[in-house]
């Protein structure tokens, strides 16, 4: 038919709709990336002719999505995320963010209810946090696990404000590792005052939990500034006040976890491996990962007690910040490494409100 002419138009069909929604992201009728690695890597797919290979595990996403998808239906929570991260090299081997879209239908996302909650979100996560003041006092020589706390209070007053622990049936002696494994709050608060402010800030700075993160996507979010102060010093102590990403809060646990090492996550396949660098101290990973493996066993984490995985990890509440002032809404998450005897990957759950 002559009055019909054809020409060739490439575009893309992303066969799995969904499952990659937040990581592989979109683009536009024009077929420039504007969100994801379409958007971040829009140049090296339109000039290179080797593929780009990406770190996750098709097979792993469905399933950490499904266990998403089904905790909504449990707990009506309004979003969720999750990363599953090798410990030792940073690759990504699942991160799910939900609510999520179907890629194919190149819709333009405005609803704030679909942001990416894994590298995008910010958000205080509570008593996770207190690991990180912890792993800080071993970092500095300053604690040892054994190391006893007595006499602490129930509550203590700052700034006009009251912290108090959230089990009023906590002994009220209790050793560093006792700490961690029942979240004592009061505990948490003696081992950051122990720190001060320069040790405890810098050592949230080398493991990566405060400032930018560089990432192989562009949604990412930035972790609110604060000034430190005396008050500010006892809240971030146990994990109030200061807020992160809850990819940088994989890393955190993850160079903690692996003896020390600083690691880059990553969602793309690196053809050259980077030479590691230790941030802190080897004897720091040995000593909490045992501590991690007795709060599933012992503590607030029983229900990761998974046979044959020996999983270790810290629980975290926070309440949800809305307009500047603190809601009845939570955050929970749980951060968890496993095996802890060698750990080989750090798994961060969060689920919102």
């Amino acid at each position: 038919e002559k009055s019909l002419i054809l020409e060739p138009k490439i575009t893309r069909i992303y066969p799995d709709n969904n499952l990659f929604s937040h990581t592989i992201g979109q683009i536009d009728d024009e077929n420039f990336g504007v969100s994801g690695i379409e958007k971040n890597f829009d140049n090296y797919l339109k000039t290179n002719t080797e593929p780009l290979t990406m770190t996750l595990d098709k097979e792993i996403q469905f399933l950490i999505r499904q266990e998403l998808l089904n905790s909504e239906k449990i707990f009506k929570n309004v979003g969720s995320a999750s990363i599953l991260m090798n410990i030792n090299s940073g690759e990504i081997l699942s991160l799910v963010s939900l609510p999520d879209f179907d890629i194919n239908k190149r819709n333009n996302i405005s609803d704030k209810k679909y942001i990416n909650r894994a590298t995008k979100g910010v958000y205080e996560f509570g008593s996770v946090f207190k690991t990180f003041t912890i792993a800080a006092g071993f970092n500095e020589k300053l604690i040892e696990p054994n190391d006893m706390f007595n006499n602490l209070e129930k509550k203590i007053k700052c700034g006009g404000r009251t912290i108090s622990e959230y089990d009023k049936d906590l002994p009220q002696n209790l050793s560093v590792e006792e700490i961690l494994i029942k979240s004592g709050n009061i505990g948490s608060v003696k081992i950051g005052q122990k720190l001060g402010v320069d040790k405890i800030g810098n050592f949230l700075n080398q493991i990566g939990i405060i400032g930018d993160i560089k990432f192989d996507i562009t949604e990412i979010g930035t972790p609110i500034p604060f000034k430190w102060g005396k008050c500010k010093l006892l809240t971030v102590s146990f994990g109030h006040g200061i807020t992160t990403t809850l990819l940088q809060l994989a890393k955190g646990y993850a160079i903690i976890s692996n003896g020390g090492f600083n690691i880059t996550p990553t969602l793309v396949k690196k053809i050259n491996s980077e030479k590691k660098k230790r941030v802190l101290s080897r004897a720091v990973s040995s000593k909490i990962n045992q501590i991690l493996r007795k709060v599933v066993t012992e503590g607030t984490a029983s229900l990761a007690d998974v046979k044959g995985y020996d999983v270790g990890g810290k629980t975290g509440t926070a309440l949800i910040v809305e307009n500047g002032k603190y809601t009845k809404k939570k955050i929970n998450t749980f951060a968890s490494i496993f095996p802890t005897n060698e750990p080989e990957y750090v798994l961060i759950v969060m689920l919102e409100d």
